[in-house]
């Protein structure tokens, strides 16, 4: 049970960063001389951060373990925090993401990886939970935004403080983190023969789909709700915020009963249930062109959503489970690259939609991706369902 709530911490805490920068962009911004378009640029460089990292990090935590990679990490990361809240330019702007998403990237990877660990030990269903802290620290983060701002402090002080008191928490929580996962002088090298391996097994790419498609529905919520609903439908821009709210909330509620519905009706179900309902709300809320519509389409996806991404890197994870019970991390960080490969194709592409057509015409679009995961998870868990009859059939 410390294990468990230790993992929960740590995904609470890089949570916890996201929600505490991402409600200051305006103020960083300003106090960075910059306008939206150089803005989204810094955002790209972020972006490929954690997409470089998250790539690398399969082999770290193979070699060094959980526990010290989330505690170099997330160390780093919050000194990352700490640059980034001191931006004067563009390029330094540009740089603090760039250090924030891929010390970002890494700490994502290795609590995933824990998060493996943990539920493998349990022997039941914890991802969904584990995860549900990642949306409790990203609600914490940005109500203490919320009052930093209102307060007039400035992103420098505000993400000094945040950081110093994640630290502490990280250090308390460090001992019962998952450790080395095997002896390092038997792990396998690096080579760019493990990834072709990866790259030729047909589950690992269906689980890719399930994250990737996860990832870009969240990225449109979490960038566009609000924009959809005060050029589209007429709401002014207090109010559009709670569409986000919503869907956060919905979000992480869902993911705090996400391990019971796996357990009661496994992980095939609970992602295609789950994404044909996200799919449906975002539909409803581009089609219907009413605001009540929409405030429940983002809150029926978000908790559709709830449980795409944590099941599909627990179902990785599985997927490159080893005999004595190790092993799953290449395959983690596997998928992870490609979903973040959706954070980082996710906003350009609807940007591309809309310019062309309308914004409603891209939540449409994003509505049909949800839709996709559902075939893909059918298919992921069948796979994985008969290699695991295949495995214990050769043990007999």
């Amino acid at each position: 049970m410390a294990r468990q709530w230790a993992v929960f911490v740590v995904f609470a805490l890089n949570g916890l960063v996201l929600g505490s920068w991402a409600p200051r962009s305006p103020a960083l911004i300003e106090q960075a001389g910059v306008g939206p378009g150089a803005f989204s640029v810094a955002l790209l460089a972020g972006s490929v951060g954690m997409l470089l990292a998250a790539t690398a990090s399969g082999r770290l935590l193979e070699r060094f373990g959980a526990r010290l990679v989330i505690a170099v990490s997330g160390l780093a990361l919050f000194a990352a925090l700490t640059l980034l809240g001191s931006a004067q330019s563009l390029p330094w702007l540009a740089a603090g993401l760039l250090c924030l998403g891929a010390t970002s990237g890494v700490l994502d990877v290795g609590m995933n990886v824990a998060g493996v660990a943990v539920e493998r030990a349990a022997g039941k269903p914890l991802m969904p939970l584990l995860h549900a802290g990642f949306s409790v620290g990203s609600l914490v983060g940005a109500g203490a935004a919320g009052l930093a701002a209102s307060a007039d402090w400035s992103p420098a002080r505000q993400f000094v403080v945040a950081a110093a008191c994640a630290a502490v928490v990280l250090l308390a929580v460090l001992r019962p983190l998952p450790g080395v996962a095997r002896p390092v002088d038997t792990a396998a090298p690096a080579s760019p023969a493990t990834l072709r391996v990866l790259a030729r097994r047909p589950v690992l790419w269906l689980l890719a789909v399930v994250a990737l498609g996860s990832a870009i529905a969240e990225g449109a919520s979490s960038d566009w709700s609000a924009l959809l609903l005060v050029t589209e439908q007429g709401v002014d821009e207090g109010a559009a915020a709670a569409a986000y709210a919503g869907f956060s909330f919905a979000m992480a509620l869902a993911r705090l009963a996400g391990s019971w519905a796996q357990a009661r009706f496994g992980a095939g179900r609970v992602l295609v249930v789950g994404s044909l309902a996200a799919g449906a709300g975002l539909l409803a809320t581009a089609l219907a062109g009413v605001p009540w519509v929409s405030y429940a389409g983002f809150a029926l996806a978000g908790a559709g959503l709830s449980a795409c991404f944590p099941l599909a890197l627990g179902l990785a994870g599985e997927a490159g489970r080893r005999a004595d019970g190790s092993g799953g991390e290449r395959e983690v960080a596997f998928v992870t690259a490609i979903a973040y490969a959706g954070f980082l194709a996710g906003p350009p592409m609807i940007g591309g939609v809309a310019a062309l057509t309308s914004l409603s015409v891209s939540f449409v679009v994003v509505g049909l991706v949800a839709v996709v995961i559902a075939p893909a998870a059918a298919a992921a868990t069948r796979r994985l369902g008969a290699g695991a009859a295949d495995r214990r059939t050769a043990l007999r």
